[in-house]
């Protein structure tokens, strides 16, 4: 039987939106692996917008259900109208749309707020323990509304081998002050937590080759296919 995944973007962009090449991962790894998705979005103004060669914020505005439907090639629901009923799973894939528009992670921290869509989508999901897949920072947001559960953002630790290879290592710790646990694991694995149906990866959480991360993205959704 062909399963079926809501996927949850942010919008389109690393630094304000989706993760472009995390999002493609995902859709790739489900069609080849044989199931169907739906991309959806919320319908609400984007925290801010960036311009990517820059890195700096501009005077722009911009709407986050718009934006994903770039990614998504304009085939978007709005998330107001995601039932979770009409699903095997969800994934969201990273970028820091998912700590600026999802949530205010980004500003806040581990004190911050996440958006009632995305918290009721989360709690609807494990409410029917359908497995969650999430990767680079969108772990976060089950740090926050599922207590005590497992997740991974890659290492703890930022700097191996004299390199950077972990730059929000400390992402870990707030992880871990909210009560979770943070399993350490390499780009091209995942966590699961059994108990939560959760499945979580790295990605671009570190920098690694962008293939090791397409791979690990590709263990999450295997993971959560099979969960499902």
């Amino acid at each position: 039987m062909t399963k079926t995944v809501a996927v949850i973007l942010s919008g389109c962009g690393v630094y304000d939106g989706s993760e472009i090449h995390e999002t493609s991962a995902v859709f790739v790894h489900l069609s080849r692996d044989g199931a169907q998705y739906v991309a959806f979005a919320p319908n609400i103004d984007q925290m801010h917008v960036v311009d990517h060669v820059k890195g700096q914020p501009s005077e722009e505005k911009r709407n986050v259900l718009t934006e994903s439907a770039r990614i998504a090639r304009g085939n978007i629901k709005d998330l107001k109208d995601l039932k979770v009923s009409e699903f095997d799973a969800l994934i969201i894939p990273g970028g820091f749309g998912v700590a600026k528009n999802l949530s205010s992670w980004a500003v806040k921290g581990k004190d911050c707020s996440v958006i009632k869509p995305i918290e009721e989508t989360i709690k609807g999901f494990h409410a029917a323990k359908k497995p969650i897949g999430l990767c680079c920072i969108s772990p976060v947001l089950a740090a926050k509304i599922l207590p005590g559960c497992e997740v991974t953002v890659g290492s703890d630790t930022e700097c191996e081998n004299l390199f950077h290879r972990w730059p929000y290592a400390k992402t870990a710790g707030d992880i871990k002050e909210l009560g979770c646990k943070h399993v350490n694991k390499q780009v091209n694995e995942v966590h699961i937590d059994v108990k939560n149906k959760l499945v979580t990866t790295s990605a671009f959480m570190c920098n690694s080759p962008i293939h090791e991360i397409f791979d690990g993205i590709g263990e999450m959704v295997k993971a959560v296919l099979k969960l499902s």
